[in-house]
């Protein structure tokens, strides 16, 4: 049976755009998904100004008045099933416990409505099939953490329930090492330094992460490995392990990633020799993955080498300097 939201335009909203009028309105729906809604015919209006009934063939664009009806009518959500896929992984290390594995840059971790396969997921289910950790359910098996899609780099996916207990334990009271490297724009004034801001979601953009009062605790400790005048190469570590963290908040100091398509500049950086269409995405990279092993109290200490495209940027700004 379809789920019906109603949602009554007041004053302030007059004049809005109706897809950013309901996706505000309404916090579980994107943007995104109302405007395909509204392609589907599955809202309507009641003009209350006007006492015209109810009216289909909205528009994404269309503009709100005060005191209209909205009606939205959504379909029962189809479950999402994890299904084994022949991809390759790289496996940094394995034992009968956990998996430490080196994601490749544009892979999702775990299936979500938009990516259903493909996934990290996929390929576990496809390598290890049920010998994986069941706590996080059949869309997460063994993932204890995750990284972001065009975010390459080291994560630890458990395979025993035990694993996955004391992984996550050592998570909650940030007793894991995670330094990732990544290449910013800007000069910093210090060496090195802390980021103490709390992060929440973004209240003019619910797709993204930002500093805000009422946000989760988050603290970044960086240290500078390079500069290049207009960028500098970093390594920042994680003593807490919000979404889009390093990300957050390196822009929230000045510092965006390079390449990132949701915080950084929208004009392409001019780097010699990079085009702006080499960047699909934030040059961030999990490069040591440090913890005692939850099984067997050996401490435990990986780290990965740097993409193709980290390492060629890089090699841009070496010779421009």
């Amino acid at each position: 049976m379809d789920e019906v939201i109603r949602v009554r335009a007041e004053a302030a909203d007059a004049g809005l755009r109706l897809d950013r009028f309901l996706a505000d309105a309404v916090p579980d729906l994107s943007r995104s998904r109302i405007q395909k809604l509204l392609d589907e015919g599955r809202i309507t209006s009641t003009a209350a100004v006007t006492g015209s009934g109810e009216t289909a063939g909205l528009k994404a664009r269309d503009k709100v008045r005060e005191g209209d009806l909205y009606v939205i009518s959504l379909p029962e959500p189809q479950a999402l099933e994890a299904r084994p896929e022949d991809i390759p992984l790289d496996i940094v290390y394995e034992d009968e416990d956990l998996i430490v594995v080196n994601k490749p840059k544009g892979m999702v971790v775990h299936p979500a409505p938009g990516n259903e396969t493909g996934t990290l997921v996929n390929a576990l289910l496809y390598h290890f099939g049920d010998g994986l950790s069941g706590i996080n359910g059949v869309l997460r098996p063994g993932i204890v953490h995750r990284i972001d899609k065009d975010t390459a780099g080291l994560l630890v996916v458990c395979k025993t329930d035990r694993a996955h207990r004391g992984m996550a334990e050592m998570l909650a009271v940030h007793d894991i090492e995670r330094a990732y490297h990544a290449i910013v724009y800007g000069n910093f004034q210090l060496d090195e330094g802390t980021v103490d801001a709390p992060i929440g979601r973004d209240p003019r953009d619910r797709k993204r992460m930002a500093v805000c009062e009422d946000g989760k605790r988050a603290v970044t400790h960086y240290r500078v490995l390079e500069r290049f005048g207009n960028f500098t190469y970093i390594e920042a570590r994680l003593e807490t392990g919000r979404t889009h963290q390093i990300r957050v908040h390196m822009r929230s100091i000045g510092h965006p990633l390079l390449g990132d398509p949701v915080y950084g500049p929208k004009e392409s950086p001019r780097i010699p020799g990079i085009k702006g269409t080499d960047l699909d995405g934030q040059l961030l990279v999990a490069k040591v993955l440090g913890f005692i092993h939850p099984v067997t109290g050996e401490t435990m200490r990986f780290e990965t080498g740097l993409p193709d495209t980290f390492r060629r940027v890089l090699d841009a700004l070496r010779k421009g300097r």
